[in-house]
């Protein structure tokens, strides 16, 4: 009986394994402060974002990848935690930042777009953006994925 247990609870965690760990991590730099990042790379994980998340740790963030540069469209719905948002050009430069876009649980909620293509977008706690002190231009250093 107790191997069946283990057995079972051992596929149960390889089950869960690709669900739970399906944002891979990584390191960005930005104005000289190290971010570890969940990256969100597929349809899927941009969609979700940091939707329901009711906390996010000061060095840490969300970066968004995408095949091609774009004008984007970022909003807060079912988002619990107020953000930074910042978009980033194809050679990592910082276009735009939008300074602790409030939580919305319901419409209407604000939309944060790119005023030009971007090819990367940048999640941050609320505050982190002004606290580095960040200003169009900057660069984004990423580190390749792990």
């Amino acid at each position: 009986m107790r191997s069946t247990l283990l057995a079972l609870s051992a596929l149960l965690a390889c089950l869960w394994l690709p669900i739970a760990g399906a944002a891979p991590n990584t390191s960005v730099t930005l104005h000289g402060q190290r971010f570890l990042v969940e990256v969100a790379d597929t349809d899927a994980a941009r969609k979700q974002g940091l939707m329901y998340r009711r906390h996010l740790d000061a060095g840490k963030g969300m970066l968004f990848i995408y095949p091609q540069p774009e004008t984007f469209r970022f909003w807060m719905m079912h988002t619990l935690i107020p953000l930074d948002i910042l978009f980033f050009d194809a050679q990592g430069r910082l276009l735009d930042v939008f300074l602790e876009a409030p939580p919305c649980k319901a419409e209407p909620c604000a939309r944060y777009m790119s005023s030009v293509p971007a090819k990367y977008a940048l999640e941050l706690p609320a505050g982190t953006a002004r606290r580095l002190g960040v200003t169009a231009g900057d660069v984004l250093v990423m580190e390749p994925q792990r």
